[in-house]
Parts: structure tokens; C-alpha cells; sequence
């Protein structure tokens, strides 16, 4: 059974509460005499001066904690009904007709309101414990993909580096150039996916205290697509990427050096999982109020099984390749991690031929396409 546990006040806090909850109480009542007066002298009615002590003595019980304030209330608007707007006058008559049955009606509206609003304050702390609950279980379960995928995705290629070093090391003498040049190149190759995946952790590092707020700012669509194909294309000089972004300017608030991460992160993924020698399409349109951004590839597509889990975080253990050193983890978990920062959503789905992953951002009604 989930259970729900509340702080108990300090003495300062609860100082504190009760003296605004007095301040609230007197400055109603003040209000509804002073309306009371500014009635009688119009209508010279008594009748429904009551209606406005219960109308202040509801709002009390809202708005104050416990019965406490609400019973005060109801003991001083039926003190006040009687004493001021009630004949004789500025006298106090407990034997009137009807008096009984006003006082026990306005504190029978004191308890019911306050026992209505207290239970409602109540039943909001636990959902606002529930959901806080939920997103902290939400935020373990994302460490703990993001470890497994760290430890999965790194001693693989560290392994390789070792091996191919101490190859090189031991056995150099009995080896010819085109050998060792391929040794060679297995550690470059390593060595830049092991910078490319402390690039993407330094990219999680850009999320503040762990609470996905970024830093925003309205950035061009066009020119950030266009960053993050530069720098894929120093790393993999030979990619063929097809990029098509809409004519007009579309400017929309995000961290562009983190979204750029996101688009190397699935083109680099499209381009080395694929098994395709066709160009990898990457193209934005507008949806809506957000802006979709597509990174088309048209080979061997993804098991149905994979797609389910493959933003979070878990290495996949079927269908072993040669490039399983280089697995799609931790990439793609961290690419689900900065676009929820970004209040967006991030899915996968087969086509006919190859997987089309994309991306949504929203855009602000300032950002949607505005020419220069």
C-alpha cells in the first residue's frame, strides 16, 4: 500500500499561518459589516444582511485552514446580525423570533465548508505527493537505463581499443602496413565514438538540476538542422544526408547546441544501423503548434520488439552485428531526455522500407514561420 508522508510545520510556519488566516478572518468580516451598513441604508432592510455574513463566513472556510475560523466567523455575523441591523438597535436580543434557527444555520455552513475545503486541501497534497512520487520513480528509472546503457555502450569499444593497442604492441614486428594501418583505423574509429558518446553526456550535463529546464531561446529551424549536419559530416565525412527544411523562417524556443545533439545523435544512428547506400533523409515540417523533425533512413529497418524500448536506454541483445560496439542506447536515450526537457515528444516508426525517426517541439505563436 503506497503511503503519503507530509512535514510538520515548524512553530515559525505555523505562527505564521495562523496569523494570516486571522488577518483573512477580520478582513471579510470588516468587508461584510461594511457592505451590511452601505445595504440597510439603502433598502432600510435587514433581511438579507445575513446573506452576506454567510456569504464572508463561506469564503473564510475556503480560505482558512481547519474549523477553527470558520465557527469564529459564524459566532461574530450572528453576533452582528443581532446587534447592529436588528431592532433595538445596538442591543443584544437573544430571545428574537428566529435567532435560534439563524445561528445554528451559519454554523452548520462554517462546519460543512470547512470540512468540504479542509478534505479537498488534503486529497491536493496527496496528488501533489503522488505526482512528485511519480516523477521522482520517473527520473530513477531514467538513471538507471542511462547507467546500464553507459556500461553496455562503453566496455565494448574500450575493449576493441585495448585488443587492437596491445595487437599492435606485441605483434607489430609480424605485421605488414596494410594490417597495421587497419588496426589503426579500428582504434580511430573507436575513439571517436567514445568522444561522441562524452559529448552526448556532456549534453545531459546542460539540463539543470535534474528538473528538464533548459535554457531557450527562439533559434532558426534551418540554421540549427544545418549546424548539426556540419559537424556529423566532420566525423563521417561520407554521409550522404538529404536535408529539406520549409521555404519561410521558422523561428521556436529551444537550446540549439542540445537539439543539434539530438539530430546528429539519429542521423549518426540512421547512418551506421541502416546497412543502406541510400541517402539518409532529414526534413522538418509544421504540425500544428509544434514543428516535426524527420530523420528518414531506407534500410534494414528495426525489429517491432526493438522500437518498444529503444529510447530507453536497454542494450539490445538480439540479432548481434558487427557494429554492436556502437549500440543505439545511450544516443537515443539521452535524444528522448532533451526533447521531454524541451516539452516535446520523440517516437520511432517502420516503414516499408527502413525507420523514420521523429521529434516534436513546440513553438510559440511568435515562432510559427514569421519572415525576416
Amino acid at each position: 500500500m503506497q503511503r503519503f508522508f507530509y512535514f510538520l510545520p515548524s512553530k515559525q510556519d505555523y505562527k505564521k499561518k495562523r496569523g494570516r488566516d486571522a488577518l483573512i478572518t477580520l478582513l471579510l468580516l470588516i468587508l461584510a459589516t461594511a457592505l451590511s451598513f452601505l445595504y440597510f441604508d439603502i433598502s432600510q432592510n435587514s433581511a438579507n444582511v445575513a446573506l452576506l455574513y454567510i456569504l464572508a463566513l463561506v469564503l473564510i472556510a475556503r480560505i482558512t485552514d481547519g474549523y477553527l475560523w470558520g465557527i469564529f466567523a459564524s459566532l461574530i455575523g450572528v453576533v452582528c446580525v443581532n446587534f447592529l441591523f436588528t431592532y433595538p438597535y445596538l442591543a443584544l436580543n437573544f430571545t428574537l423570533a428566529g435567532y435560534p434557527v439563524t445561528f445554528i444555520g451559519m454554523l452548520a455552513i462554517s462546519l460543512i465548508t470547512s470540512a468540504a475545503t479542509t478534505h479537498m486541501k488534503q486529497q491536493m497534497q496527496m496528488l501533489a505527493e503522488r505526482e512528485r512520487l511519480l516523477v521522482e520513480a520517473e527520473k530513477e528509472k531514467m538513471r538507471a537505463n542511462l547507467l546500464r546503457a553507459i556500461s553496455h555502450d562503453l566496455r565494448t569499444p574500450l575493449t576493441s581499443i585495448i585488443g587492437a593497442g596491445n595487437s599492435y604492441l606485441e605483434t607489430g614486428d609480424f605485421l605488414d602496413e596494410s594490417q597495421k594501418k587497419e588496426l589503426v583505423k579500428q582504434i580511430c574509429e573507436d575513439s571517436n565514438w567514445l568522444l561522441n558518446m562524452v559529448e552526448n553526456l556532456l549534453s545531459v550535463t546542460r539540463i539543470q538540476g535534474g528538473e528538464a529546464n533548459v535554457n531557450k531561446s527562439l533559434e532558426s529551424v534551418e540554421e540549427v538542422v544545418s549546424e548539426a549536419v556540419i559537424r556529423l559530416k566532420k566525423r563521417l565525412p561520407d554521409a550522404k544526408i538529404h536535408v529539406q527544411v520549409p521555404d519561410e523562417l521558422i523561428l521556436i524556443p529551444m537550446d540549439a547546441i542540445l537539439i543539434e545533439q539530438v539530430l546528429i545523435n539519429l542521423l549518426e544512428n540512421a547512418i551506421l544501423h541502416s546497412k543502406s547506400s541510400q541517402p539518409i533523409s532529414c526534413h522538418v515540417e509544421e504540425e500544428g503548434e509544434s514543428i516535426v523533425f524527420h530523420v528518414r533512413d531506407y534500410g534494414i529497418g528495426i525489429p517491432p520488439e526493438r522500437i518498444r524500448t529503444i529510447f530507453d536506454g536497454t542494450p539490445y541483445t538480439g540479432n548481434p552485428s558487427p557494429d554492436s560496439s556502437k549500440g543505439m542506447g545511450i544516443g537515443l536515450s539521452i535524444c528522448k531526455t532533451i526533447v521531454a526537457a524541451h516539452k516535446g515528444t520523440i517516437c520511432a516508426h517502420s516503414c516499408p522500407q527502413g525507420t523514420d525517426f521523429s521529434f516534436s517541439l513546440p513553438q510559440t505563436t511568435e515562432s510559427g514561420g514569421s519572415h525576416p
